[in-house]
């Protein structure tokens, strides 16, 4: 008998939106129903292409909330690549009726970040409101009709979706719960905050119920592993390790080899050391990194293959006639690589000046894409952080990169056989091994550690 009712319930239920779809397509009734004036008015705002071939980004944060009133050129959230943040901003002047991504969600381009009502600010909420509800509540109301009076209980949604509010929605999409899977308690089937707080585990006040399982005293190896997997925690890649992830397959597609040598820079220790004073006067904090930036683009006058990219779809190489220096920079967001533009024309203070920028926009995660554009060559040092010797991975299109070990006080012979205390430097060096072959890079390695051993020879060119 129940399952008569059910049947002839959703039959009834079926009809009833017949009508009412027709209903609502008449212009003689539509107004009764405020739907085709409603939806004219929706505009929906799209990630547009923000360049560098990036295709989705994740939103970091939404100045705007449903219900604020913009104006064009009002920023409305901030966007992270996997190479930079952009900041988005309005195109329309309206109110917002809807944002389609949360924050730490991921936005792809050309998809629709969030709905603008741009004719009247003073209906939107109703017409989102009832554009999101209302064919739920009609057939909760048509089935109530049918089947209360003969005490069936009928739970319909339209195309399979689970009945709930926003907010409970908004709380399985955190915790990243399916609804189907969770039991409904409230009228007509319609799932409660707290039956997912329920099927999370979880007390409404925020402790966390005691796993039945861990209550016995004894339990068995499977019972034991089957809780610690449900203690696992998965934590999507996003943001700036998207990127790693990209960078360092298609890095693996390179053959490397790698050369690494020793510096004694007590020189340079001495003459940084003269000049970091006059630096600061000037509002420039003066790291060794210039230098090896400066020694670096003037080795590469000398060899210029090793400041090409290589075109594997051609088989050919691109020579770069200016010096973009990338920069492995560790920041809040992860490493990320932007480079000092035209290291060739510029001084010492100059790149230390431009270092310091970006250091201080990677520390507030500013950088932005022209930041990463057309970098010909990579330095890391990785003596800020310990470690000699290493083996780093080239940054393709770019053919070497350079990293930089920790200067270390140990003992060395001087010219007259005396045993005297140096500062003594590690460099690796990895290259493309299909266009640079071993001489090269040993060739460049001593042009780059004859000028850092002896600093005075910068002296003889400013730039």
């Amino acid at each position: 008998m129940a399952g008569l009712i059910q049947r002839h319930g959703a039959i009834v239920v079926r009809r009833f939106l017949t009508i009412k779809k027709s209903i609502t397509q008449n212009p003689l009734t539509a107004g009764r129903f405020h739907t085709g004036s409603q939806l004219n008015k929706l505009v929906s705002f799209n990630l547009s292409d923000i360049g560098e071939g990036i295709r989705e980004v994740t939103v970091k944060e939404w100045f705007v909330a449903v219900g604020d009133t913009v104006e064009q050129f009002d920023n409305l959230c901030e966007v992270q690549s996997d190479k930079a943040s952009v900041t988005i901003t309005s195109r329309y002047e309206g109110k917002i009726v809807k944002l389609h991504r949360q924050v730490d969600q991921i936005a792809l381009v050309g998809s629709p970040l969030l709905d603008f009502d741009v004719e009247d600010a003073q209906d939107s909420d109703e017409s989102s409101s009832s554009s999101s509800g209302s064919d739920e509540e009609v057939q909760e109301q048509a089935v109530a009709s049918v089947a209360g009076g003969h005490g069936v209980k009928v739970a319909l949604a339209p195309c399979g979706k689970v009945l709930a509010t926003p907010a409970v929605r908004r709380i399985a999409m955190e915790h990243k719960v399916d609804l189907h899977r969770v039991k409904p308690s409230g009228r007509n089937g319609r799932v409660l905050k707290g039956d997912v707080l329920e099927y999370l585990n979880i007390i409404p006040e925020g402790t966390v119920k005691p796993h039945p399982t861990l209550q016995r005293t004894s339990q068995t190896p499977s019972a034991v592993g089957a809780d610690l997997r449900q203690q696992e925690i998965v934590v999507p890649i996003k943001g700036v390790a998207k990127i790693m992830v990209k960078s360092m397959t298609e890095c693996l597609k390179i053959p490397h080899f790698a050369y690494s040598d020793e510096l004694d820079v007590s020189r340079l220790v001495k003459i940084r050391e003269d000049l970091k004073s006059e630096a600061q006067t000037q509002g420039i904090k003066l790291t060794y990194m210039p230098f090896f930036l400066k020694a670096a683009s003037k080795a590469l006058k000398q060899f210029p293959i090793l400041n090409s990219t290589f075109d594997a779809t051609n088989e050919c190489l691109i020579y770069k006639p200016y010096h973009n220096i990338s920069i492995a920079m560790d920041t809040p967001q992860g490493l990320v690589v932007p480079n000092v533009k035209n290291v060739e024309s510029k001084s010492i203070l100059e790149i230390a000046s431009d270092l310091n920028s970006l250091q201080e926009r990677g520390a507030k995660g500013s950088l932005t894409p022209n930041d990463f554009a057309n970098g010909t060559f990579s330095l890391s040092n990785i003596g800020m952080v310990g470690g000699t010797y290493t083996h780093p991975c080239i940054l393709a299109p770019q053919v070497a990169i350079g990293a930089i070990g920790q200067t270390r006080l140990l003992p060395r012979f001087d010219a007259s056989g005396q045993v005297i205390a140096a500062h003594i430097m590690a460099v690796s060096w990895s290259a493309d091994h299909r266009v640079i072959d071993g001489v090269t890079m040993a060739s460049f390695s001593n042009a780059w550690k004859k000028l850092l051993e002896n600093p005075h020879l910068f002296l003889l060119d400013a730039k």
